[in-house]
């Protein structure tokens, strides 16, 4: 499913130099039959995780993908649930296909003889599918391109299958020292560095991360980096617990007091309330980061927008992020991901899987092959 995209205004880094076969003669034959659809390369149905008028189904005998040119066919080996996921499932971007944009996988087949240099190679992959032809891709914000499909978002099957294709412009090698656990963190982890990117950091701020779910403990460890006072404010002390050992002060919602005197808050609550609550705590002339999205059906009540204005508090929002960045971080081990991890499932009982990461006690639920 490729379905395209257009997109009015709304940047991740791709990565991966495209390489050539001369070092790689064994795999001619087996590109060879893929380009000219040889039968010894027929393709056979996969194990596939699939959402549809938001009733979540495992398809057995889904159809495998076929990569297109420029593509590669990838066999993922940790795939992560993520919150968007789980707005997906309530009817966020009306997507309808192979869920999953989260993974770590190994690169089975190339459709372009010139990219077999991929063939084998262990990776992640920017979730972006861009056009690289429209003001935005030629401005350098390809994340941002008119014409894009998402990864398991919008218009392009995502990654809970055992294979899925990818462009191979799109696709990052993993370092040897990063494992598979690890690896599967850098599509979020890097998602918490973008904010790094957007703000300007003086003097010593007040930062508040807002949620204390799978992003909210990300960013709060990527934001203690900065030379900030952070701190994370969430409603699972269990969760929060996790910030002691990271060195985050951290505090219950209910303890805190909307004073406005936050000088930056970064809401990743994953509800609709988050940003209200958001503009309880920033100071005016201070600054919201969103990362939040929820469906639309979601949004019960009226969002009152006035205290934005007579406040004149800065609105970023923030979506993707760097993977160099976060490959560097998990290579660097600058950042504790394994304590997310709450619960292991396999691919074949990713529906309980996703009702599983919907509890509120739980983090990170990991599918495997």
């Amino acid at each position: 499913m490729h379905r395209r995209y257009h997109w009015g205004y709304s940047g991740r880094d791709s990565g991966g130099a495209r390489g050539s076969l001369a070092d790689h003669p064994a795999r001619v034959g087996q590109i060879d039959r893929a380009l000219n659809h040889d039968p010894r390369g027929a393709s056979k149905p996969v194990l596939a995780l699939t959402l549809d008028a938001s009733q979540i189904q495992l398809q057995p005998k889904h159809a495998e993908p076929q990569p297109g040119l420029g593509d590669a066919l990838i066999r993922p080996t940790r795939m992560g649930i993520c919150a968007t996921d789980l707005e997906l499932c309530k009817g966020y971007m009306g997507f309808a296909g192979v869920l999953g944009h989260e993974f770590v996988g190994v690169v089975e087949s190339v459709a372009d003889r010139k990219d077999g240099k991929w063939v084998g190679k262990r990776v992640v992959g920017t979730i972006n599918c861009v056009c690289g032809k429209c003001d935005m891709c030629k401005a350098g914000l390809r994340e941002h391109c008119r014409d894009r499909t998402v990864l398991g978002i919008a218009g392009r099957d995502g990654c809970f299958a055992e294979r899925f294709t990818l462009p191979v412009w799109n696709l990052i090698e993993v370092p040897e020292n990063i494992d598979d656990d690890h690896a599967v963190f850098t599509e979020p982890l890097a998602a918490a560095y973008q904010i790094v990117r957007q703000l300007t950091i003086e003097g010593r701020p007040y930062i508040t991360v807002l949620g204390d779910g799978r992003l909210g403990l990300l960013c709060a460890q990527v934001m203690s980096q900065l030379n900030a006072t952070v701190r994370c404010v969430g409603k699972h002390t269990e969760k929060l617990q996790l910030c002691e050992k990271w060195g985050v002060k951290h505090r219950l919602l209910e303890d805190v007091g909307l004073r406005n005197d936050q000088d930056i808050v970064v809401d990743c609550t994953g509800s609709p309330s988050g940003f209200t609550t958001a503009l309880g705590m920033v100071r005016p002339r201070g600054t919201i980061v969103m990362k939040t999205t929820v469906a639309s059906q979601a949004l019960k009540e009226p969002v009152d927008l006035a205290p934005l204005v007579v406040n004149e508090i800065n609105l970023i929002g923030s979506r993707c992020g760097p993977f160099s960045e976060a490959i560097a971080s998990l290579s660097g081990e600058k950042v504790d991901v394994l304590s997310l991890i709450s619960r292991r499932a396999k691919l074949a009982d990713g529906v309980d899987a996703l009702k599983t990461a919907a509890k509120p006690d739980v983090i990170k639920v990991l599918l495997e092959p």
